[in-house]
């Protein structure tokens, strides 16, 4: 089939060569060039994200080093960098919202994005308002606490919960999994081992070992190391949670009280 693509002129070629050198010139622009030590950081293993405002006359920067938030902060005179975690008089730390926003948060979405295409059990309705993640190992203490906490806004339809059920604590945890999700109702399943410790008396499929397998390969390609691990979302974006909610958090997860 032959071409039938203009040819272009001289003044057109010259103009697009123009254009590009325009966008590669304002593209170098944009490349951020951090101060010494910031840059020092960098070589050292950190991945600068952002920067935010920090009192004192410091300037906040937002990084990570193998998965973990970090905050580090340039002094006035641009010529020292500390890491570590800078205090308020009512001792909240300064850094949180700045690191969840810049580091957790788009990390965090991500995760959101890929937990959904895994294999994961619904627990509760279809038509809840909100849905909470968790990746949760059968032996985990922790996760059978969040399943009891979580009853009231499950049973009463605000919050569906997802499991991804996975095998990171004792060397039966992953056949545990596998075992859950291979009976002919999961969330029952799940539900009656969080209650009593109660086990299914089913043979494993292939298919539950392999969705475990990926749900624990996602766990630890995020460097995620507790269990439960709890993801919901708000106006703000996509928020984790290492651990066992407290009351509070438990409220701000489930997005209120019971029945808000």
């Amino acid at each position: 089939m032959q071409d039938r693509r203009p040819i272009a002129s001289p003044a057109r070629r010259m103009l697009g060569l123009a254009t590009g050198l325009l966008l590669a010139t304002s593209l170098t622009a944009q490349a951020r060039e951090w101060p010494a030590p910031i840059e020092q950081l960098k070589q050292q293993g950190l991945t600068i994200h952002g920067t935010f405002n920090a009192p004192g006359g410091l300037q906040g920067y937002a990084a990570s080093l193998r998965g973990r938030a970090i905050a580090a902060y340039l002094t006035p005179d641009g010529d020292h960098a500390v890491i570590g975690t800078l205090i308020d008089a009512q001792g909240q730390d300064v850094s949180a919202k700045p690191l969840e926003r810049l580091v957790n948060g788009p990390k965090n979405a991500r995760l959101w994005q890929q937990m959904a295409e895994h294999h994961w059990v619904r627990d509760g309705s279809a038509d809840a308002k909100r849905v909470v993640y968790t990746l949760s190992d059968p032996n985990c203490p922790y996760c059978r606490k969040f399943w009891q906490e979580a009853r009231p806004w499950v049973e009463n339809g605000d919050v569906q919960l997802r499991h991804l059920m996975v095998g990171v604590l004792k060397a039966d945890s992953a056949a545990k999994a596998a075992t859950l999700l291979s009976a002919e109702d999961p969330s029952t399943a799940i539900g009656e081992h969080y209650r009593d410790g109660t086990m299914p008396n089913n043979r494993i499929s292939d298919e539950s070992r392999r969705w475990v397998s990926e749900n624990t390969r996602l766990m630890r390609n995020a460097r995620l190391n507790a269990t439960p691990v709890i993801f919901y979302r708000d106006a703000d974006g996509v928020h984790r949670v290492m651990g066992a909610p407290g009351p509070e958090k438990l409220r701000e997860i489930m997005g209120g009280p019971v029945g808000d």
